[in-house]
């Protein structure tokens, strides 16, 4: 029976790395294509060259785009923490069926298509002036990712003891001491994990942004896309290559600090 429940293990693994290598192998053909000598999309054969890495980072154009979804990018990360996280203690704190509802309701940008949220936000950005804006931009951007911080925080607060936020308040903290003192420090590692995959989604979107930027919002994604439509150049799979190692670097460096927390956890409970 265990040798069985070993072999199924290792074919779960197995079978989970080919999943990964499909998703994620198609994403890395921009690795090779970025270093062709060529003005055309291509795999290089007989040499590499690095000249679409120096127009990308010495033209304003694509440099301005990197900027631009650097500032959107952190401050949607930094609006949807704050909204995520306050959203999860508060129905942590509640915890009845109708804050299992509102739970639901705050998911739903994670179920709806892209294509409709984009479609809601031009109609209700339009009336409200915020149409290609930067404020516009990290808003929807902070909707679309709040989801994610609301996922983390709340499974990092599910193995929060309630018995330390009563041990604070019957030695008399107010609630903003205790959250302050108490509940941040032990959930800190959701919430971290949540800044950057919100970060991650808003650096990476494209649907929304082509909907509610016009001239004067350029996002990265957003210059790659009219890089694709209108030529053939290939610093936009340059361009795609530096999303992918912004991308990766925010996730390695949410795996260093989730692991440096749980040591520092470790030795305050002994």
């Amino acid at each position: 029976m265990n040798g069985r429940s070993s072999m199924g293990w290792c074919f779960g693994r197995a079978g989970a790395w080919l999943v990964l290598l499909f998703l994620v192998l198609p994403a890395l053909i921009a690795l090779p294509v970025s270093l062709t000598p060529e003005r055309y999309l291509s795999v290089p054969k007989d040499s590499m060259s690095l000249r679409h890495y120096a127009n990308l980072f010495s033209s304003d154009e694509w440099i301005s785009s990197i900027f631009q979804s650097l500032v959107i990018a952190c401050g949607a990360a930094i609006l949807a923490t704050v909204l995520g996280t306050l959203c999860a203690i508060g129905l942590w704190r509640i915890s009845t069926r109708f804050s299992e509802a509102i739970r639901a309701l705050l998911l739903l940008p994670l179920i709806i298509p892209p294509i409709i949220s984009a479609m809601a936000f031009y109609r209700v950005w339009v009336k409200l002036g915020l149409l290609d804006s930067y404020l516009g931009m990290i808003i929807a951007h902070a909707i679309l990712a709040a989801p994610m911080v609301l996922i983390t925080v709340s499974a990092a607060l599910a193995n929060f003891d309630p018995k330390l936020e009563q041990a604070s308040r019957n030695l008399g903290a107010a609630l903003p001491t205790t959250l302050r003192r108490v509940i941040f420090p032990s959930i800190r590692p959701g919430i971290l994990a949540g800044a950057v995959f919100a970060f991650i989604l808003s650096w990476d979107e494209i649907v929304v942004t082509l909907f509610i930027a016009k001239f004067r919002v350029f996002t990265l994604p957003r210059r790659m896309w009219d890089g694709i439509r209108e030529n053939t150049d290939p610093t936009v799979a340059a361009a795609a290559v530096v999303l992918i190692v912004v991308t990766l670097t925010a996730l390695l460096l949410s795996v260093l600090l989730s692991r440096g927390r749980a040591p520092a956890a470790e030795t305050k409970e002994t």
